[in-house]
């Protein structure tokens, strides 16, 4: 068997890489000939390449007549200036969309309905770059031309508008940064396990409001203060605390 040089392209190696990388991010997967015929998020990639190859000889609208093929028959929508690094998986891809500077690293797990959007009209770089092992939940929109560190994730709804560090968990519309996740978890991709900055936040401020009553109280008491209970704001406190608690 012969191994060509790393810097040398070979497709055979990367459709047979890809073909592996299903396997190895779908359990639901099981043969080659259902991946090679059944999974659009596979298909899309491979017309993608295609379409950047003539993106990159100026060759644009061959270029875009290829991608708007294979929106027509994968729901998959990747302009052909993206570009995408290797082991990218897109897992059902219905109502993907993936802007033209937008740029994907290796090992980035995204799932149906996610935008890589632009905010700009100008001309110049406008959609999301994307690190190593980035995993994007379904129906997530990234917009602008913000950057998601390695092994970040973006939870499934959100809205992410700015910048996250590797490591890192955003969530939430819109989308803000939670609990890091260690590889492990990564590997995991148990999405219910998401952190929620919003609740945390709610909690704490429970907590702070909590020591505040408990202050007050001991000064009534001091000053033989008595004060009337409103029952239905009692009620609805009871309500919140079981919700966050």
């Amino acid at each position: 068997m012969i191994i060509p040089p790393n810097n040398l392209y070979n497709p055979i190696m990367h459709l047979i890489e890809d073909i592996n990388n299903v396997f190895k991010k779908d359990p639901a997967a099981r043969s080659w000939l259902e991946v090679l015929l059944l999974y659009p998020g596979l298909q899309a990639l491979w017309l993608h390449r295609i379409a950047h190859f003539f993106y990159t000889l100026n060759l644009y609208f061959i270029a875009r007549l290829i991608s708007h093929i294979a929106r027509f028959l994968t729901g998959i929508e990747i302009h052909p200036g993206a570009k995408i690094g290797r082991r990218f998986f897109i897992d059902h891809g219905m109502g993907v969309v993936i802007g033209e500077t937008a740029e994907i690293g290796d090992d980035v797990l995204i799932y149906k309905g996610v935008v890589l959007g632009g905010t700009s009209l100008e001309k110049k770089k406008r959609h999301p770059t994307l690190g190593n092992n980035v995993v994007i939940g379904t129906n997530a929109i990234v917009l602008g031309a913000i950057k998601l560190g390695d092994n970040s994730r973006v939870g499934a709804g959100s809205v992410l508008l700015q910048d996250i560090p590797a490591n890192s968990t955003a969530v939430g519309v819109p989308a803000r940064i939670g609990v890091g996740f260690s590889a492990t978890e990564l590997q995991a991709l148990e999405h219910n396990k998401l952190p929620d900055p919003i609740a945390d936040a709610i909690r704490f401020v429970m907590q702070e409001n909590e020591k505040l009553e408990e202050r007050l109280k001991r000064v009534e008491s001091k000053e033989g203060i008595k004060t009337i209970i409103d029952e239905y704001l009692a009620e609805k406190k009871k309500e919140i605390e079981t919700e966050f608690k």
